[in-house]
């Protein structure tokens, strides 16, 4: 090899090193901006460690030849630097779906194995129950009428418990597998509202809550299916009263806007905790602060609801206020 040509080579390779490390400072101090940027900057990088090599070896001589590939360079770069962007953002995607759907795969597996838990403990707990009040009226030891009635009683109260354990189950695992049909039309979303506060006023009396509606009264039409809309409100009004100091308030709210009906259910109970707030509608999931953390249920209360909601076009959120928290419900409006 001769000088001219090595030195040619230690021009190219330093002005290469020199553009690739100026790039890769760069794009270190805009790590935080936009994936197109760091795009950009990844396919000018090569083309212009290219550009000064060429023009280093050529000691700044910029004949003819010079310009003309100058010119090539210049077409390249307007072609390669607009498909790097489409391909780039369109691999970005792909990748970024790929771990979002990952990472759903592993809650939705985490959910299971936490609802296997609690399903386990719930359902030792009656069974256990049950099978000694069963024995001992079998084996004599509980004999007077009063007795026996008593424990009738509790024998049938843990049945319809484990009963409805077994309801959600059920329901849960149709909506996981896409066979839920439900009976979607017009539906009057105040007289389910007005149905749902009337079912649950007795529960409310009892813990000395009140219950208020507040909004347009009549005429909101939305389109769902009203036993399943039903079943939602009274599972967030049970879970409202239960949760909210005696005395206080639990306010339904009934609104639209202009494709979308809103039903809202404000209660006093202090909040949730935030890292709670994006899990309480996962299957199984009862946090110490979580809706349904005091053995009322199996946990599947609130991601029944949203799953009944997705099954009508529809989308349940929660978030806190000063004093409590609220749940929006959303459908599509008629």
């Amino acid at each position: 090899m001769s000088a001219d040509t090595l030195h040619a080579l230690v021009i190219g390779l330093v002005g290469s090193l020199g553009v690739v490390g100026v790039g890769a400072l760069v794009l270190y101090l805009l790590r935080g901006r936009a994936l197109t940027t760091s795009i950009v900057l990844l396919t000018l990088v090569p083309l212009v460690a290219i550009i000064v090599g060429v023009v280093g070896t050529s000691q700044f001589m910029f004949t003819a030849e010079l310009r003309r590939t100058a010119i090539v360079w210049l077409v390249v770069t307007a072609v390669s630097v607009p498909s790097a962007i489409v391909l780039g953002s369109s691999l970005a995607r792909k990748i970024v779906w790929e771990r979002e759907a990952l990472e759903r795969e592993r809650s939705a597996e985490r959910s299971r194995r936490e609802l296997l838990a609690w399903l386990s403990h719930d359902l030792r707990t009656p069974i256990a129950g049950v099978q000694a009040m069963t024995e001992a009226l079998e084996d004599g030891v509980v004999s007077s009428p009063e007795d026996v009635k008593q424990y009738a009683q509790l024998i049938r109260a843990e049945t319809l418990r484990l009963a409805s354990m077994i309801d959600d189950l059920f329901e849960m695992s149709q909506i996981n597998a896409g066979t839920l049909a439900l009976d979607v039309g017009p539906i009057a979303v105040d007289d389910v509202v007005r149905s749902a506060v009337e079912a649950a006023r007795p529960t409310a009396e009892r813990h000395g809550v009140r219950l208020a509606v507040e909004g347009r009264p009549h005429g909101t039409l939305a389109v769902g299916a009203a036993p399943e809309l039903m079943r939602v409100l009274r599972n967030l009004l049970g879970n409202a009263i239960r949760h909210t100091p005696e005395g206080s308030t639990v306010t339904v709210s009934i609104g639209s806007d202009r494709s979308e009906v809103w039903l809202r259910v404000d209660d006093s109970c202090g909040g949730i905790p935030d890292h709670d707030l994006a899990k309480v509608f996962d299957m199984g999931y009862r946090g110490s602060e979580a809706r349904e953390s005091d053995g009322q249920g199996a946990g599947m209360g609130l991601a029944i609801a949203r799953g009944l909601l997705d099954a009508q076009s529809g989308s349940i959120d929660v978030r806190n206020h000063d004093t409590g928290c609220q749940f929006e419900i959303r459908l599509p409006a008629a």
